[in-house]
């Protein structure tokens, strides 16, 4: 996170669905019916592989969003999709979300440690603790446990799963059949973990992979968050819906970072981008004005009243966000990074709620511009110049024809400025984001012994 001119931007693709915008389903060249269809999230990731990216990234939810009537909710399971898309592209990352709240430690671990193997080296795991008490209910549970508790149980969680993939030393396979030893028992150590949440014994029933762990990724920028990102993550994903908002999250990010000893250059910052792609600035403003239009207003006022947790249609649509009625962010249970982002927005341009849920309709906070391909390279060199970002997670707004535009016309006009690769040089996602191997911490403490 240094702002030297010579680095180069990262580009990670946010898939989901139809894409990011709240109406791209009704546009007249989106593919709802494609939601749980692998060919069509096959193609778009070797799309964004012919565009040289990092990594594509499913999220994952687990529960049915009330607003279902509305908007195209359904997408495959996150790890299960990403195993599929590894035998389907060659050198693309693969990072998928996965609750530490909502999982077990040892099965989560066996899960990317099996996509590491099965992409060779390609694995990212975006850590989420989760929202909201409908979750809850559809794991056996009253209700979803607060903030500070599911970030201290997130905690343990990743501890165990860092322990179980690095229990393996890399010369633990001996594989002699001749004297029909296949592994060295003593180069394999337990997880041994008692914590408050979970007791896990271990090891794993898996050799170390590829990367030894996935990249480790953040999505959450509440204090808590980013906390957790400053001890734990390699990447984070954060909304930041300007780059002044931006420059200041990185310069956080930089002090926690150093609090926890780490280099800067250890964790990638990668905030939202919607780019809405034109031939000509008025061809790209009408792309955004059309699929503003088909946005469904009582979709959008559920939605927005779901962040706030207000009932915003007890208010005028048309009069200022009632900010003097919503609660006190201390009693935001779920997304507390995302409410304060919305709250300083409306309180900053003085918005009405229709103009609240049409700012945010593409990309629900994160910093959306619509410009010619020439226009949105600008807006992404001035970000990695300044030191506001380090890439960007990329939301298309309407797929696949948002990231087709990305690919053939933005990512062509990055690369001539010398901002961004041509080809890959590397296999992992780690060589891709330019991140280290773990050092296997058990691994240090055990030294190397004779093959019995």
């Amino acid at each position: 996170m240094t702002s030297n001119t010579e680095r180069q931007l990262h580009l990670n693709l946010f898939i989901m669905s139809t894409g990011h915008h709240e109406a791209s389903w009704r546009h007249p060249d989106a593919r709802p019916e494609a939601a749980t269809d692998f060919q069509y999230y096959r193609d778009l990731a070797r799309t964004a592989e012919r565009g040289k990216m990092d990594s594509v990234f499913i999220a994952a939810k687990y529960r049915l969003a009330n607003t279902i009537e509305n908007r195209v909710i359904p997408q495959l399971e996150a790890i299960t999709l990403l195993s599929a898309l590894a035998a389907a592209t060659e050198r693309i990352g693969l990072t998928g979300t996965a609750s530490t709240t909502y999982n077990e430690p040892y099965t989560l671990a066996r899960q990317f440690a099996s996509l590491d193997h099965i992409s060779g080296g390609r694995a990212g795991w975006n850590i989420v603790t989760s929202t909201g008490d409908a979750t809850a209910h559809n794991f056996s549970r009253d209700r979803h446990p607060e903030h500070q508790e599911r970030y201290d149980q997130g905690r343990e969680f990743v501890e165990i799963a860092k322990r179980l993939w690095d229990g393996w030393a890399e010369d633990a396979l001996v594989i002699d059949k001749a004297s029909g030893v296949y592994a060295n028992r003593s180069r394999i150590l337990p997880a041994d973990y008692e914590g408050r949440y979970f007791s896990v014994k271990g090891p794993l029933n898996l050799p170390r992979s590829p990367q030894t762990y996935p990249v480790l990724v953040q999505a959450g920028s509440s204090e808590e968050g980013r906390q957790f990102a400053a001890e734990l993550a390699e990447v984070i994903f954060t909304a930041q819906s300007t780059m002044a908002n931006s420059l200041a999250f990185c310069e956080d990010m930089r002090r926690r970072l150093k609090a926890f000893g780490r280099p800067s250059e250890s964790l990638k910052l990668l905030p939202g981008f919607v780019p809405i792609i034109g031939d000509t600035e008025q061809d790209a403003k009408r792309k955004e004005r059309e699929l503003n239009e088909l946005s469904v207003s009582a979709y959008g006022l559920r939605t927005m009243s779901d962040l706030l947790q207000i009932d915003l249609s007890l208010y005028p649509i048309d009069g200022l966000v009632p900010l003097k009625d919503l609660p006190d962010i201390s009693e935001i249970r779920g997304l507390k990074s995302r409410f304060q982002l919305l709250t300083d927005l409306a309180r900053r341009e003085s918005l009405t709620i229709r103009e609240l849920i049409i700012r945010t309709a593409g990309g629900r906070g994160h910093y959306t511009f619509a410009g010619t391909p020439s226009q949105i390279a600008d807006e992404l060199q001035r970000w990695l110049r300044e030191g506001a970002a380090d890439g960007f997670n990329l939301m298309p707004p309407l797929l696949p024809g948002g990231l087709d535009d990305f690919v053939d016309k933005v990512v062509p006009e990055l690369q001539s400025r010398g901002i961004y690769r041509t080809e890959y040089t590397g296999r992992t996602l780690r060589e891709h984001l330019g991140l280290p191997l773990p050092t296997g911490r058990q691994m240090a403490e055990v030294a190397p012994t004779a093959r019995p």
